[in-house]
């Protein structure tokens, strides 16, 4: 028996491609099945990769705001503790720098230990609203900073403005021209001043201010305050002043000023000269022909001669009727609150007594009498001085040097008495 053939009784099997129409071999194949070892990602993992991504970002954040507070704490004790300063000093710190430059400043000078912390410490005070309003810069001025100060404690300083303030004062009786030449001469001042005030302007007084101030600035605060007092002055004042406006209050105040320095003689003196302005008498104010001469220059440098009484000038008030036609120096506020509250009295005279005030008189007979007076105590007090002269010897003796002949004239003191001397007159001038 002979074996079976494995091919018989079925048929044989061609080739796939045997079977395949042209159109399907043209056509694209399948993609293989996935193997059955493969399986899909399921949602709990894609959770799981977002959780670890956010996870991953919060501990990042938090070791970086760790290290932030370590850095700002490390940062604040530095800028907390005593500063290098062994002594204290002034720090000037001049109009315009910035913050950079005041900390290289400060560093080079000593009283910062290191200026990055300086300035890290200011924006950071700058950012988190440490700093606002008019604390939001470094301002310019002289301050003094305390031995071993903290940096804090000279950013405080700085910040707040508590400078060091200088002190200008204006003397009442001062021309404006005299008053901006002192401007000029303070060297805690900067700047230049363009025009001179009109005369009258200015109110006398102690001015506080920071080293760096303009001359502008701090003149221009003198005018103000100078507005704001005479027009509370002038809402107070005695009612049926022969005065008609604030100029003429101001004119009148600045003869008062240069007439008496004593402040509880103003309102008699202020009585007077509104006595005079009643009855339609000329002044006769000796400060007057001094401005009429020289203007606001200053004084005259002399006595007054018959020749400055007889000289023709818009403030000669010994030739003009009623009030010159402007201030002759810059009143203080004792002087306008006198010109408009004078006292009640019926005095046109007063002269000088010797002893720094005045003898105020009704009549021409009493003030002849106390004139008289005066020029008895000029002539004492001048043989007091030739004597004490003399009592060196001859070598100590200071030979007498004649005036020049222009200055020979009779000085205004040796008037007779019959005539009218005028109110103002004074035993020693004082400045004009």
């Amino acid at each position: 028996m002979r074996p079976r053939d494995p091919t018989e009784g079925s048929a044989v099997r061609p080739p796939a491609m045997a079977s395949r129409s042209p159109a399907d071999l043209i056509a694209p194949s399948r993609p293989p099945r996935p193997s059955r070892d493969l399986k899909p990602l399921r949602p709990e993992r894609r959770l799981n990769g977002f959780f670890r991504f956010v996870n991953g970002v919060l501990t990042f954040t938090f070791i970086l705001l760790a290290l932030c507070g370590g850095l700002a704490m490390v940062l604040r004790t530095w800028f907390d503790q005593p500063g290098p300063l062994a002594n204290s000093t002034v720090a000037i710190i001049p109009k315009g720098e910035g913050v950079l430059e005041i900390a290289g400043r400060l560093e080079r000078e000593g009283i910062v230990s290191d200026r990055r912390v300086f300035m890290a410490q200011y924006y950071a005070a700058r950012l988190y609203g440490g700093l606002s309003g008019d604390k939001s810069g470094i301002k310019a001025g002289e301050y003094e900073i305390k031995k071993q100060a903290s940096m804090r404690q000279v950013l405080d300083t700085l910040v707040e403005g508590r400078a060091i303030l200088q002190k200008f004062t204006v003397p009442e009786g001062l021309t404006s021209l005299q008053i901006v030449e002192r401007l000029r001469a303070d060297q805690n001042l900067t700047g230049d001043i363009v025009q001179v005030p009109p005369e009258g302007m200015i109110l006398p007084n102690t001015y506080r201010f920071s080293r760096g101030l303009s001359r502008q600035e701090i003149l221009d605060r003198m005018l103000a305050d100078h507005q704001k007092l005479i027009a509370d002055l002038w809402e107070k004042r005695q009612q049926g002043l022969p005065i008609q406006t604030l100029q003429q209050a101001i004119v009148l105040a600045s003869i008062i000023e240069k007439e008496t320095g004593r402040g509880d003689e103003r309102d008699r003196v202020a009585a007077v000269f509104v006595n005079r302005l009643r009855k339609n008498m000329r002044l006769q104010s000796d400060p007057t022909i001094v401005y009429g001469l020289v203007g606001g220059q200053g004084p005259l440098g002399r006595a007054i001669t018959r020749s400055d009484i007889d000289s023709k000038t818009p403030y000669n008030t010994y030739q003009i009727d009623g009030l010159p036609p402007g201030p002759i120096c810059n009143p203080g506020r004792q002087a306008i609150e006198a010109t408009l509250n004078p006292a009640k009295t019926s005095d046109l005279f007063f002269v000088a007594d010797g002893s720094g005030g005045h003898v105020f008189t009704t009549n021409l007979k009493d003030h002849n009498a106390a004139v008289q007076n005066w020029r008895k105590f000029e002539r004492d007090q001048k043989a007091k001085q030739t004597g004490q002269s003399a009592q060196g010897g001859g070598a100590a003796i200071v030979p007498l040097i004649l005036p020049p002949p222009a200055a020979t004239e009779e000085p205004a003191t040796a008037e007779p008495a019959t005539k009218p001397a005028a109110p103002a007159k004074k035993a020693a001038k004082k400045a004009q």
